[in-house]
């Protein structure tokens, strides 16, 4: 078999790990795997439905593969992901482009629903969100070798009133933890040195199959893998962030000094209307403590501006809070108002412009705080991970600090007299500082 297949992952790095796990199984079932979308036979759109903003990408993404179907090899678009997991009839009325479309629950029935599309069937395929992976599935990695996202869970139980993810993904379901360590140690023989691990709510980790947070003992396990330098968490909700983990965090240098803590708002009002646990005051005292713990942790979070009921004094405490905690990284959106979604029927939706007015308002701020923040390290010596040379600068080199997680947060350029390749790790003084990124030249 010579039948291409190309597919685009959008979304987040957990909808990746599901691209890269489609690709395996299409590869091991004799496909060729190609990144020229002009030379595909079938096209694959794994798509987001997150918010407006993704599901409107999710649509343009897949009418602009559809016109290789008349310009270039292309026989046969699919959609997959959480789009066609949520809209699955209204795809295929309204979309005749598709001519395959499976939901988040039937990743493993790719290979045949590719065949079949290729066959002249148009196929649609979305049952219950319920798949989770395992170990010796085949995976093909799409990211630099030298880096990999590690999806520990799939689903969520939150219940937050604005987010649809319960429905397309289901409930939380942890991977056991022997599974786990497998995956990492296959992907660390491979040659990956930075893992980052990813779920819906890492923090909740192990709840559904231990009856607690067993994060802290996956990690001690992960530690122990030859071959990784990094270990890197993203989506720890701050609730179940325990102390055993923030210790771990103190003595383990393979764990990145780095912690992403999705907050949404700060308004203890807004926070209960988001059925959101914690309050303003206990999200304070934790990062207190985490700072006091682990001087030199990079912090992230992400808020969102005009969620209903949002007053402009709701608007200001956030702002007060931002300038009280001061976190190195932060994501701002402006709430999206979602079908399905408990938030979508509340009264007093804000109106678009006051939304991006204050997304606009909030951003401005947290560039002054990171530009702060950043003339801080000035001086000081880093570990960096080198990603690549510079496209326009002979002797300069693009790479990421602890504190920097891979197409989210900034860059350090680092001049160096010496070649430096992908996937080095190097001792970087900083001499410079802009609002995202850094500068710095090879510490002697």
């Amino acid at each position: 078999m010579n039948v291409k297949v190309g597919l685009v992952s959008l979304g987040c790095p957990k909808n990746l790990v599901d691209s890269e796990i489609m690709l395996g199984l299409l590869k091991n079932a004799g496909f060729t795997v190609t990144s020229r979308e002009q030379e595909a036979d079938a096209l694959i759109v794994n798509t987001c439905s997150f918010i407006n903003d993704a599901k409107e990408e999710s649509i343009k993404t897949i009418l602009e593969l559809a016109r290789l179907k008349e310009e270039g090899c292309c026989k046969a678009i699919l959609v997959t992901g959480c789009l066609a997991q949520r809209y699955p009839g209204e795809l295929m009325a309204e979309m005749p482009e598709i001519d395959g479309l499976l939901g988040t629950g039937s990743l493993p029935e790719i290979v045949g629903a590719v065949k079949s599309a290729l066959a002249g069937e148009r196929v649609s395929l979305a049952g219950a969100p319920g798949f989770l992976h395992y170990a010796n599935m085949p995976r093909l990695q799409s990211t630099p070798q030298y880096t990999a996202f590690l999806k520990i869970a799939e689903g969520c139980d939150n219940r937050c009133s604005y987010c649809i993810i319960p429905k397309v993904r289901g409930p939380f379901r942890s991977r056991p933890v022997d599974d786990v360590v497998n995956e990492a140690a296959s992907l660390a023989a491979g040659g990956v040195k930075e893992l980052i691990l990813v779920a819906q709510d890492t923090t909740r980790y192990g709840v559904d199959l231990y009856g607690k947070p067993v994060l802290a003992g996956l990690l001690k396990r992960l530690v122990t893998l030859d071959g990784l330098v990094w270990l890197r968490l993203l989506y720890t909700y701050p609730t179940l962030l325990t102390d055993e983990l923030v210790e771990l965090m103190v003595s383990e240098k393979k764990l990145c000094r780095y912690l992403d803590l999705p907050l949404q708002h700060a308004s203890n009002a807004v926070l209960a209307r988001m059925n959101r646990r914690g309050s303003r005051e206990g999200t304070a005292r934790l990062v207190e403590k985490v700072r006091s713990a682990i001087p030199g942790i990079t912090l992230r979070t992400s808020f969102i501006t005009g969620f209903p009921g949002e007053t402009e004094a709701d608007f200001l405490e956030l702002l007060d809070f931002m300038r009280e905690v001061k976190f190195d990284r932060v994501g701002i959106f402006t709430y999206s108002q979602e079908k399905d979604t408990a938030a979508a029927g509340m009264p007093d939706q804000v109106p678009e412009e006051i939304k991006s007015e204050r997304r606009d308002c909030a951003m401005a701020l947290q560039q002054e705080i990171s530009l702060e923040r950043n003339r801080g390290k000035t001086g000081s010596v880093i570990p960096v991970l080198v990603e690549r040379p510079h496209p326009e600068k002979p002797g300069v080199y693009i790479g990421r600090s602890e504190g920097d997680a891979p197409d989210i947060d900034g860059n350090v350029y680092v001049l160096s007299d010496m070649g430096l390749r992908p996937g080095d790790f190097v001792k970087v003084r900083v001499n410079g500082a802009v609002e995202y990124d850094l500068t710095g030249e090879l510490a002697q």
